[in-house]
This record gives C-alpha cells, sequence and structure tokens, in this order.
C-alpha cells in the first residue's frame, strides 16, 4: 500500500482553487508589451485588443521597460528576447525577479524567432511562464495565456509565501492545493518539495520526492533528491544521481551544476571545472555561471580557460544586474599570472571605478598585490600589503569571510602578521561551530608556519564566541527577556556574521513578542536579522521556522518586510 505523503502540519488553504474552464475576463488586466521594433509591437497589441484588453503599455528596449515595471505592477509582461542595444529580455527578466517587480500571479512570456538551444535554455533559467516563438497568432496566444493564466492563479498564494520567505506556511498551502486540483498535483508536489527543501526540511522533502518518483521518472525529482544526498554529506551518492539524470537528459542544467558542486565537495576540482565547462557551452549567457567556472579555472591554475569564461562573464554582464565584479578581480589575476601587470592594474581601477561596496577597495587591493606578488615583484607586493594593512586599520566593519581568508594569505605572504591573525580569529569567532570552515582557517595558519599557534588563537576565539552567546541565553532563560534582547544587539555588533548569534538574537526578540504582544520595531528587527542570515547561509531549519512564527505574531494583513 502507498503510504500518505508527509504533511508539515494541518493547516487549510486560505483560497479555494479556480476552475480551469472559467473564462478569463482578459479586458481588466495591465500589459506590457516589450520588442525593439515598432511593428512587432503594433501586431501585439491589435492581437491584445481583439481579446478585449484596454489597459497596455509599450517599451522599446529593456531600459524602458525597467522604468515602465519599477512603475507599474503588470499582470501580463510580453517581452521579445532580443532587444537590440542595452539589457536583453532575459536581462530584463533577471532583474524584475531580484527587484521583486513582479506580482506572484504576473504572468511572463519571452517571445522571439530565437530557436537556438542557447537562446531557449538561458531565457529558461530566468523562468518564464512560457517561451512563444515568432510569428504569433492570434489563436496561439489566447490559448497560451488561458493555460498560465489559471496556472499562476493556483499558486498565487503559494508564491506570496515563497516571496516572503514563509516557506514552510508555501508548502502547507501546497497541501491544501494537491487534494482538490488532481490536475495541478504533480507541479504542487514539486513547489512543495522545494520549499521544504528551502525551509532545511530535508527528510520531508526526501519523501515528497520519493514519492513522485513511485508515480513516474522525472528528472527534478531526482535531482532533488541528489540536492539532499549533498546536503547530508552523501558526495559520492549524489554524484551518481546528477550523473543518472545528465545521462537521460544532457540539456537539465541544473543537472549539470549540482554535479560540478558535488565534485568539488570531494576535493575533485579537476572534474568539477570539466562540467562546469559543459555547462557553460550548453547555456552560456548565465553570468554565475561563466563567474564559477572562471573561478574553478584560476584555482586550477588553467590561465586560457579562466580568462576565457572571465571575458565571457564580462561581456554578457554589461547590462546585467548580475554584473559582478569577481571577472574583472580574475581577469586581473589571469593578466598578473601572465606578468602583464599594466593591463591587471587598469582592470582594478575599473573595479574600484565601477562598482559599488564596502569591501570593493580592499578586494581591490588585495588583488593588486597577489598579482605582483604571483609575478615575483615582492617590493610592490609588500607596499600593496602595507597600504591593505592601513586600509583595514580605518574600516569599522570587517569585510565578507572569503575576503578575510584572501587577505590574511597575502598579508602573511608579504611578511605581516598582527592583521591576517586579527582577521583569521575574526572568522574563527563568527564560524565558532563551523567545523570545516575552521579547518580553512588553520589552513592558512599552517601555511604561515604558524601551526600551533593557530590552533590555540582558534580555540580561544571559539571560546569568546561561545560565552558572548551563552550570556544572552542565560538572560532569556532566567526571565531576563528585555536584557537578553539588548545583550544580543552586542553580540550581533561584535560578530555579526555567527548563525548560532544570529538566530537566538531573533528567538529572544520573538519570546519577548510573544510576552508584550506585537511591537513594529522588534518585529523589522528580528525580520532583518533573519534575512541576514538567509543572505550568508540559506536553507536553514531554524530561519524557516522562525519566519513561520514571526508570521503568526503579526496583525492579519501584515507581513514582515521579506525582502528588505
Amino acid at each position: 500500500m502507498t503510504p500518505a505523503l508527509p504533511t508539515t502540519t494541518t493547516m487549510p488553504a486560505t483560497a479555494s482553487a479556480p476552475n480551469p474552464n472559467a473564462p478569463v475576463d482578459w479586458a481588466d488586466k495591465r500589459y506590457l508589451l516589450i520588442d525593439d521594433f515598432a511593428g512587432v509591437r503594433q501586431l501585439l497589441r491589435e492581437s491584445l485588443r481583439n481579446l478585449g484588453a484596454k489597459h497596455i503599455d509599450q517599451a522599446a528596449s529593456g531600459g524602458e521597460a525597467m522604468v515602465l515595471l519599477a512603475r507599474t505592477h503588470y499582470d501580463v509582461v510580453l517581452c521579445d528576447y532580443n532587444l537590440g542595444e542595452g539589457k536583453n529580455g532575459q536581462q530584463v527578466l533577471e532583474e524584475s525577479r531580484i527587484k521583486h517587480l513582479l506580482l506572484p500571479s504576473s504572468v511572463w512570456l519571452m517571445v522571439s524567432a530565437e530557436k537556438s538551444v542557447e537562446s531557449v535554455m538561458g531565457a529558461a533559467e530566468h523562468r518564464p511562464d512560457a517561451y512563444i516563438i515568432k510569428p504569433i497568432t492570434e489563436g496561439v496566444l489566447l490559448t497560451r495565456l488561458n493555460r498560465v493564466w489559471t496556472r499562476k492563479q493556483i499558486f498565487r498564494d503559494i508564491d506570496q509565501a515563497f516571496a516572503d520567505k514563509d516557506f514552510l506556511r508555501a508548502a502547507k498551502l501546497c497541501d491544501g492545493r494537491i487534494a482538490g486540483d488532481p490536475l495541478h498535483a504533480t507541479d504542487l508536489l514539486r513547489m512543495k518539495a522545494a520549499m521544504l527543501l528551502k525551509s532545511g526540511e530535508r527528510e520531508l522533502a526526501c519523501a515528497v520526492y520519493e514519492r513522485v518518483l513511485e508515480e513516474r521518472d522525472y528528472n527534478w525529482a531526482r535531482t532533488g533528491l541528489g540536492k539532499i544526498r549533498m546536503a547530508n554529506g552523501e558526495h559520492e551518492a549524489a554524484r551518481q544521481m546528477f550523473q543518472s539524470v545528465i545521462a537521460e537528459n544532457r540539456f537539465y542544467i541544473d543537472a549539470f551544476d549540482q554535479l560540478a558542486q558535488s565534485y568539488a565537495l570531494m576535493g575533485k576540482l579537476e572534474e568539477s571545472c570539466d562540467v562546469l565547462e559543459k555547462a557553460a557551452k550548453l547555456s552560456p549567457n548565465s553570468v554565475p555561471r561563466q563567474r564559477s567556472l572562471g573561478l574553478a579555472a584560476l584555482k586550477l591554475g588553467n590561465i586560457a580557460l579562466a580568462e576565457k569564461a572571465f571575458r565571457k562573464c564580462i561581456d554578457i554582464g554589461e547590462y546585467s544586474i548580475l554584473k559582478t565584479a569577481d571577472a574583472y578581480l580574475g581577469l586581473a589575476r589571469v593578466f598578473g599570472q601572465k606578468n602583464d601587470a599594466r593591463e591587471a592594474l587598469r582592470l582594478l581601477a575599473t573595479v574600484v571605478r565601477d562598482f559599488a561596496g564596502d569591501t570593493l577597495e580592499l578586494r581591490a587591493k588585495i588583488t593588486e598585490g597577489l598579482v605582483y606578488h604571483e609575478s615575483g615583484d615582492y617590493r610592490r607586493a609588500r607596499k600593496s600589503g602595507d597600504e591593505l594593512e592601513l586600509m583595514l586599520a580605518a574600516e569599522k566593519k570587517r569585510p565578507d569571510t572569503p575576503t578575510c581568508l584572501e587577505m590574511a594569505t597575502l598579508l602573511f605572504a608579504v611578511g605581516v602578521k598582527e592583521a591576517p591573525v586579527e582577521l583569521l580569529c575574526y572568522v574563527a569567532r563568527n564560524n565558532h561551530d563551523n567545523m570545516p570552515l575552521l579547518d580553512d582557517v588553520q589552513a592558512v595558519f599552517d601555511h604561515a608556519r604558524m601551526g600551533e599557534e593557530g590552533q590555540a588563537l582558534i580555540k580561544a576565539s571559539r571560546k569568546e564566541a561561545a560565552d558572548m552567546m551563552n550570556k544572552g541565553v542565560l538572560l532569556w532563560k532566567t526571565g531576563k527577556v528585555g536584557d537578553a534582547v539588548q545583550w544580543m544587539r552586542v553580540a550581533r555588533a561584535a560578530l555579526p556574521n555567527n548563525l548560532r548569534i544570529l538566530f537566538n538574537s531573533a528567538q529572544i526578540i520573538i519570546s519577548q513578542l510573544q510576552q508584550t504582544g506585537y511591537d513594529l520595531a522588534l518585529t523589522s528587527e528580528a525580520t532583518e536579522v533573519l534575512m541576514h542570515v538567509d543572505r550568508i547561509a540559506p536553507g536553514q531549519l531554524r530561519f524557516a521556522q522562525l519566519m513561520e512564527q514571526l508570521a503568526e505574531l503579526s496583525p492579519i494583513g501584515f507581513a514582515p518586510a521579506a525582502g528588505a
């Protein structure tokens, strides 16, 4: 007998599923047509008019479209893939999603004459609701709109919970829909499993994927199981699963990305890089993938491949919201290893000029020092190290963990000791129970011939962080909740990236809210803390649980600003 699907808790859906056969009133919807050819926009406009549409806006470029999308929430967007100079359709969709410019119920139809694999796959990675090949007849347009609109309404509440990062509520809403909508049951199960995975509920997600696979062999379900295996440390089992998906469907790009990650976690960097290279050939217009390929190739010393990937990343990222300084910094490292310091410094000047961020000047200076050091110019490398030490002393905030490790490595290499030790202790305090990362910290000490001293410093740093956290927890458990909230603010200021401190701080604030009632300032503070956690370490079960507790405490109709 087939076991019943697991549910997270009993909670009914907040709205009944729409009738798939009910006609859609297209007259009251707001439409945006994005195409660089006026004639195509006119044809699409007439087709929509014939469906009863009244509110139709038009954009002739990606930039113009972004202005309109920021101003108006559209129900339906028809966007051409190729938009001439500037952003293409993929980048417009990408930016709209990242900036939350689309309603959960909005329909996005990607329209194009492009049939190439790379164009279709590039657009598909950013999840348009449909991809329509030109020329478009009125009948095809109406059929696609009806089909997609009905599906979007079914997922509307679920998508809203997802947008609010209330992943457990989204999973429960899927449960409420599944029983009454067998037509979309598979899609709902896929969404439920994804939400459980984002919530850190791996066992429940695993049960959903396994039940789905009993009915039919879906690639997405096998890939989902592979992700769970990988998260559980079963890297070889995960590798085999991703490999089997690719063997069956060589265009399933997510399996390539996951396979590369599984190889990297197994320490097989060459195999990981090889998989990323194959994925980048299949779908070359992904800025994050080209960045990952460049960094992997650079780490392996494959300078030619690193240069190719970083150049491609810079090219396709020119008009993308995902444009990254990493590609410029990586390419500067490439030129440093080619003994072309002048070109490397030109790229570093571009980074400082064109990118914003607290750590950009620090990262550029680190790269400058590495370029000089790797090219054998130790005098200039030491000068860069001295300048970096001064910059670090002037900064109140410390950079992220990867930058700290990179900075400490360079400073040790050029003969500086005190500043890199402070950086590594800071990393250890912020990650006092993250043993793999502490191993990386120890490796930097070992490379600097400070192995035993490093062990003692890491031990002391871990104790300092634990003592700071335990003081706040003790205040909370002895009923001094207000004092605990205040102390955890001090702890967060000292250790802004320590997950245990961040989670306990949010939990203590929620405890105060439970005692004293809803308070906007405290709710916003807890939400801000949890959003920071989600940025630095997504997919945590405790994040999902605390977000759900916050939502339950908030007045009806109010949701914490998850996108903040």
